[in-house]
């Protein structure tokens, strides 16, 4: 008998996740599909389960790994020359508390080049230079000065929505010195954020109640905010509408169902989107978005700018009547499938929406992930989607072509997960410390004829 040769290379190359998912056992993992012609090709840099953070080639290859720069549920950004941002040191999200994290940028050796101490950084961070986080032409990270952006946690007392601590966000605007220029809490403006009566009433009582990731510590973890970024320049601004201030910060509220927009100068929120989105007919024909993750504004020069793109998660999410699947009020809003939405700010019109079904599958449930994830615009038209619980990043055309795959192969030892939770491209000459590699097409068979007898030896 001949043994077994290959198995697991020819398996990557041969087995498309994509089509065969809900769920196997048995499926491919690292790139399972790659059109070289028809993609943004560069360099993807995410934080791997158990692994910290790892920068990969369009073939999957791990080109170089940050030992020491986050943890599974932060993103890391790189910067130009190499250089990585995101959480090191210690797990908690407690803004100054001595069991939190810092927020450092490192090079490409792992030293850390510049820290905030204590920072307790959660889900999000900007850095001065580009409003995003991601490659947009022209406008680079600094590195070596400017400002950052990020969010962080307090423990606060506010009666007006609960009895209870609450776990609550704050984002911050810090100088290269680490002075703080802006500070904003988002229980302070609760009023702003239009939720009803009722919502009210069940959010007192059960403001998400959680425990924190610093010892003995708990709190309603009400709002969730899980993206903030500056809007940066774009054309509503250049046409006179102020609500749209380049210096404007847009964030995202997980658990409310909530985005918004807030005016740096008052800290007021000039721009709402949700909770209900029954209330006008621009908004029942959006949708209701659940539990969404990434709400950012597509920056300029990039296809799309100024328009909002959202990864809409699905899942749980929202306050309001209680029912036999929410008995408490929490989570009242479910779906069990995500699409990504570009909305037009000002007409809240779809400019474009990604789905299973419009990628070609019947079950919209193909493409799901309930927690976490991302998109990110890309310079040639195409969308860079991290459907973050599942381990998945694909790359797709604006007609839903899926021209580039990977299957994170990075594992959660206790719990059986590969979460990556936001992904990001950028271009090979970002990282001058590597050559541009070579491209090595990857085009899969149909899954219908594929037989795992094919990819063993014969006897």
């Amino acid at each position: 008998m001949k043994k077994l040769i290959g198995l697991s290379a020819l398996i990557l190359l041969v087995l498309v996740p994509s089509t065969i998912f809900a769920f196997p056992s048995v499926f491919p993992h690292g790139t399972t599909i790659y059109k070289p012609k028809k993609c943004f090709n560069g360099f993807t840099i995410f934080t791997a389960e158990g692994y910290q953070t790892v920068l990969i080639d369009m073939n999957g290859n791990v080109v170089h790994h940050w030992k020491n720069l986050c943890n599974e549920e932060h993103p890391a950004k790189l910067l130009p020359g190499g250089y990585a941002m995101g959480a090191t040191g210690k797990r908690g999200r407690l803004l100054g508390d001595e069991e939190s994290n810092d927020l450092s940028v490192v090079d490409w050796h792992g030293n850390i080049v510049w820290t905030w101490k204590r920072a307790g950084v959660h889900h999000d961070f900007q850095r001065e230079g580009n409003p995003v986080g991601y490659y947009v032409p022209g406008m680079d990270p600094y590195v070596d000065k400017g400002r950052t952006l990020f969010v962080s946690h307090k423990i606060v007392k506010n009666k007006r929505i609960s009895d209870k601590p609450l776990y609550d966000d704050v984002i911050l605007e810090v100088d290269y010195s680490g002075k703080i220029l802006f500070e904003w809490l988002a229980s302070d403006h609760v009023r702003e954020m239009g939720f009803s009566r009722l919502a009210r009433i069940v959010m007192y009582r059960y403001p998400n109640y959680t425990m924190t990731r610093t010892p003995g510590v708990v709190g309603g973890d009400w709002i969730h905010i899980n993206s903030a970024s500056w809007l940066g320049p774009n054309k509503w601004y250049d046409s006179g509408d102020e609500r749209f201030n380049p210096e404007n910060i847009i964030y995202s509220g997980r658990q409310t169902n909530t985005m918004g927009i807030i005016d740096r100068k008052t800290g007021k929120i000039v721009w709402h989107l949700g909770p209900d989105y029954t209330r006008t007919r621009r908004l029942r024909k959006l949708g209701q978005i659940i539990g969404q993750h990434h709400a950012h504004m597509i920056p300029k020069g990039l296809p799309g700018e100024g328009n909002i793109l959202i990864f809409d998660n699905g899942g749980y999410g929202g306050y309001g009547v209680p029912s036999s699947t929410a008995p408490y009020g929490v989570n009242v809003d479910k779906r069990d499938y995500s699409r990504v939405i570009e909305i037009n700010p000002v007409t809240l019109k779809v400019v474009w929406e990604y789905t299973a079904q419009k990628a070609g599958n019947r079950d919209k449930y193909k493409f799901y992930s309930d927690y976490v994830s991302s998109a990110q615009r890309l310079p040639n038209g195409n969308t860079l989607i991290t459907e973050g619980s599942v381990g998945r990043i694909f790359e797709v055309t604006p007609d839903y072509k899926t021209v580039w795959e990977y299957m994170s192969p990075y594992y959660n030892k206790s719990e059986n997960f590969n979460l990556v939770y936001r992904a990001y491209r950028v271009p090979y000459d970002y990282v001058p410390q590597l050559e541009k590699p070579v491209e090595k097409p990857v085009i899969p068979p149909e899954n219908h004829t594929l037989r795992l007898k094919d990819l063993m030896a014969s006897p």
